[in-house]
C-alpha cells in the first residue's frame, strides 16, 4: 500500500484540477499542466477541495497508485509556486549565455555547444550560475540533466557543470617519485 497514495491532496486557492477521459488537468496562475492518467490502473476523484486517488487492484495499479499521486502534488505546486534548478560551472574560460531560445555553453570544446531551451522553462545566467524555472518538474529536471551532461564536472580538478550543492568526490592525480 502506498503511503503517498492514500493521503488526500489538497487543492488551494486559485488552482482548477478536472479529470476527463483519462487526462488530468491542472489550472493555477502560473501554468497550466496535463497529464494522461490510466483508467485502468487508478481512479480519480476530485470532492471538497480535495484530489483522492485509489488503485483499481492490479498489480500495475499498486504500483502507479503512489506515482501518480506525487505527480498530481508536482503539477500543483508547479502551477502555484514554480520549481528550481541552479547549475553551477566551474573551470577557467568555462562559461554560458542565454542567447534567443537557446543556451550556449562553452566548456572547453573546440566549438560552442547551443541547447534549445524548452518551452515552460527559463534560463537566466550570472558569473558561472545557471538557474532554470519552470512549472512542469519533468521538463525542467529533464533540460537540468541535459545542461550537465554536456560537461560533467571530472573527478581531478572538478572543472565541468555541476547541481548546486552537488558533491564530486576527487581523486588523487599522479604521485612525482
Amino acid at each position: 500500500m502506498s503511503r503517498l497514495g492514500k493521503q488526500p491532496i489538497a487543492i488551494p486557492q486559485g488552482v482548477e484540477i478536472t479529470f476527463t477521459n483519462g487526462i488530468l488537468t491542472v489550472k493555477g496562475p502560473k501554468a497550466t499542466l496535463t497529464r494522461v492518467i490510466k483508467t485502468d490502473d487508478v481512479t480519480v476523484s476530485i470532492e471538497n477541495n480535495e484530489v483522492t486517488l485509489a488503485p483499481t487492484g492490479t498489480d500495475a495499479s499498486k504500483a502507479l497508485w503512489g506515482t501518480y499521486a506525487a505527480h498530481t502534488r508536482n503539477m500543483i505546486e508547479g502551477v502555484t509556486t514554480g520549481f528550481k534548478r541552479v547549475l553551477e560551472i566551474e573551470g577557467v574560460g568555462y562559461r554560458a549565455e542565454v542567447k534567443g531560445k537557446d543556451i550556449v555553453l562553452s566548456v572547453g570544446f573546440s566549438h560552442p555547444v547551443a541547447l534549445e531551451i524548452p518551452a515552460g522553462v527559463t534560463a537566466d545566467v550570472q558569473k558561472g550560475i545557471v538557474t532554470l524555472n519552470g512549472s512542469d518538474v519533468d521538463v525542467l529536471s529533464q533540460f537540468a540533466a541535459n545542461v550537465r551532461k554536456v560537461k560533467k564536472p571530472e573527478p581531478y580538478k572538478g572543472k565541468g557543470i555541476r547541481f548546486q550543492g552537488e558533491y564530486i568526490i576527487r581523486k588523487q592525480g599522479k604521485k612525482a617519485v
